[in-house]
């Protein structure tokens, strides 16, 4: 496995290369946690309740961790599943982009797949806080973990370059980048930062660029991550919108289930179903790595490599 910060040379072609149209994507499974193969199961409890590892299970995540990049053998794609690049934005800040990162990385490394992570702007570095990629080489050890650049302020990508007199990311040296690990891997998961139209560097014009104009210059699907509690429909269905007027395609993954749900949380889960691809647990990032990724399957539909197919079993499972 590859980590840390590595800077892919800055290119400013003369014309911006065409999208690539973006792929089909099947509607989400129905409605959690009965897969046709009950044997397919994680052994480890699924739902938003999972608490932390039994001390008795001490040598978890070496029985978990993934095998050496040499021993993979990729499997093929099955039905529906997302393969390729693809891109991780938020409906907003903190709503759970780098877990649930690392959990689609686990469930897609446990279905035997070569998996990259690109970070193409950390900021914020300057606090001494673990980096978004050091969270997800915790969690789920995916074969590859990339940071682009990092700045020292916890702003927004362009701005924090800008005020640390730094150079800012090219739109082209991320694409070249993530181009090049997916040539290497069976999918490349792009974290962003903050939201859909946060910008994240500049063009060769020198105009800034968002994550929407990655998904659309790359021409791949996108994950939307957002909250589960009141306010959430409007900054979901604003995100969504955005990406389907850019021709982009796009699910949700609820950030941060709570362990006791309120009226508002069913109501809202009840409105966003026909979107949702996986519900995470609060309180899953503070996990045991191993426990993280023996649980991270039954928080995913089976088109992030998970096993959860019904979100009326998965209501039952955790009320």
């Amino acid at each position: 496995m590859t980590t840390g910060d590595q800077t892919a040379p800055p290119q400013s072609p003369e014309e911006e290369p065409r999208p690539v149209p973006p792929a089909t994507i099947p509607p989400a499974p129905g409605i959690p946690n009965s897969p046709a193969d009950p044997g397919s199961l994680p052994e480890a409890p699924v739902s938003p309740g999972v608490g932390p590892a039994d001390p008795a299970d001490a040598d978890v995540a070496a029985l978990t961790a993934p095998a050496p990049a040499s021993e993979v053998r990729a499997r093929p794609a099955q039905s529906g599943e997302w393969r390729g690049i693809v891109l991780i934005t938020g409906t907003d800040t903190d709503v759970g982009k780098t877990v649930v990162t690392a959990a689609v990385a686990a469930a897609a490394q446990a279905a035997g797949l070569r998996v990259a992570v690109v970070k193409p702007g950390q900021t914020g570095t300057a606090l001494g806080d673990p980096t978004d990629i050091d969270r997800v080489t915790h969690l789920a050890a995916p074969h590859t973990c990339r940071t682009l650049r990092s700045y020292p302020e916890p702003l927004a990508p362009l701005a924090a370059a800008r005020i640390a007199g730094m150079a800012p990311l090219e739109l082209y040296e991320v694409v070249d980048a993530v181009r090049s690990e997916s040539a290497q891997h069976d999918l490349v998961l792009v974290e962003g930062a903050g939201g859909l139209l946060v910008p994240m560097g500049v063009r060769p014009s020198g105009e800034a660029w968002t994550l929407a104009d990655l998904a659309t210059t790359l021409g791949v699907q996108t994950i939307v991550v957002a909250r589960a509690g009141l306010g959430t429909l409007n900054h979901t269905a604003l995100t969504l919108e955005a990406l389907d007027r850019r021709g982009v395609p796009a699910k949700v993954v609820l950030g941060a289930w709570p362990a006791e749900p309120e009226l508002v949380h069913w109501a809202n889960l009840t409105e966003l179903v026909p979107h949702l691809v996986g519900a995470l647990p609060d309180g899953a990032g503070q996990m045991e790595p191993g426990v993280f990724q023996r649980s991270a399957p039954g928080w995913l539909t089976p088109a992030l490599y998970g096993v959860l197919d019904d979100w009326r079993v998965w209501a039952d499972e955790i009320s």
